[in-house]
Parts: structure tokens; C-alpha cells; sequence
């Protein structure tokens, strides 16, 4: 990452009219304030980058390492902890927090979260493969995968077939989301459209 961004909670989605009388599906996500928990350098860490915190939490739901970390800076302890790598960090000291006030309306951001697990599921809604007929006497196998392999050579599956599995939890990130309104007070970005993940699942917002 080479822009600025938050680490965000998502709430949900709702709709927004617009001032020309659209409307508009947005999410809602809480973003910060972020604290800035360490700022690396290329002299000292090889690379540019912030260190930056998001969800209040116990002291004792940390580790003692943990602990340590977060109270140098004395912004409190937080459950999420991520780096974003800045091209130049000259800008930012420990300690500072980061707002929604980073963003405005009509930015183009890109949001990267954890897409909904699906569990255990088969070709046909994992892979969106059609089946076979339902006629001709085809019997009880109507969403299976049909052949996936060869014959004598290579006697084996290749590696990348499309298979029933584990559908969804992946780390998913969307591109080119417009930002609808930006509300300091709460805390709160509205952006167009869906972003990866369940309610209350933990997002990061970045500039494009």
C-alpha cells in the first residue's frame, strides 16, 4: 500500500438519497480514530510505514509483548494492529490519530476485508458449473462435477481443478468504491455499494 488509510468496523448497509433525488445503497463503516502506535523508517525498518491501532479493548485480553507495545505510546491498548506503507512518513509522529477526516466526499477508495465464509460447498454454487441434464439417464447426479481427470497418463487430478470445498473467508479487496458522505462527528464513512465481509467485520479503507 502506498496510500493513507483507517482500519474500520462495518455496520451494515442502508440507502441515502442524493441532492438530485437518487437513491443510493451505501455501507456504513466506522473508521478510527486510528492511533499511530510506531512510525517505521527506511533508515531504521528498511521500509516506510505506519503502524496504526483500531478497537479498544481490556488489558487483560493482551499479552504482556502486546501490552509493552501499546503503552509507550499511551493512546490505550486495541485489539487490531496493522502496518500501511506510506512512500513518506516525515508527516506522522507516535501518537497521532488518524480520522475519517482523511477522506471527502467523492474519493475513490479501496476497501480490503475478509468475504463471508460459505462453509463446505459443491461445484455448482462454489464455481457456478451447470450440472448435468436432468433426463437421458442421468440418476442422482445432477450437481456433481463430472469427470476430473485423465486416463492411464497422467493418472492423476491437476492441481487447480475446480473441486467442492471450502467456499468464502478469503481476504477480498474492492477497488474504485465512491465515497458518499463522510460524518467526523460519529466517526462514520457512507461508501456506494457492497464491501467485503459480515456485519461487524474488522476493513481497511485506503486513498486511491
Amino acid at each position: 500500500m502506498k496510500s493513507l488509510g483507517l482500519i474500520g468496523k462495518k455496520i451494515g448497509m442502508t440507502s441515502v438519497f442524493t441532492d438530485d433525488g437518487r437513491m443510493v445503497p451505501v455501507t456504513v463503516i466506522q473508521a478510527g480514530p486510528c492511533p499511530v502506535m510506531q512510525v517505521k523508517t527506511d533508515d531504521n525498518d528498511g521500509y516506510n510505514a505506519l503502524q496504526i491501532a483500531f478497537g479498544a479493548v481490556a488489558q487483560r485480553k493482551l499479552n504482556k509483548p502486546a501490552r509493552g507495545h501499546q503503552e509507550k505510546v499511551g493512546k490505550g491498548l486495541y485489539r487490531k494492529l496493522k502496518e500501511i506503507r506510506l512512500s513518506d512518513v516525515s508527516d506522522y509522529e507516535a501518537g497521532q490519530d488518524l480520522t475519517v477526516e482523511l477522506f471527502s466526499i467523492g474519493d475513490k477508495v479501496k476497501i480490503s476485508g475478509r468475504s463471508k465464509g460459505r462453509g463446505f460447498a459443491g461445484v455448482i454454487k462454489r464455481w457456478n458449473f451447470g450440472g448435468s441434464p436432468d433426463t437421458h439417464g442421468h440418476h442422482k447426479v445432477h450437481r456433481t462435477p463430472g469427470a476430473i481427470g485423465q486416463c492411464a497418463d497422467p493418472a492423476r487430478v491437476f492441481k487447480g481443478k475446480k473441486m467442492p470445498g471450502r467456499m468464502g473467508n478469503t481476504q477480498t479487496t474492492y477497488k474504485n468504491l465512491e465515497v458518499v458522505d463522510v460524518r467526523s462527528e460519529e466517526n462514520l464513512i457512507l461508501v456506494k455499494g457492497q464491501v467485503p465481509g459480515p456485519r461487524n467485520a474488522t476493513v481497511t479503507i485506503c486513498k486511491q
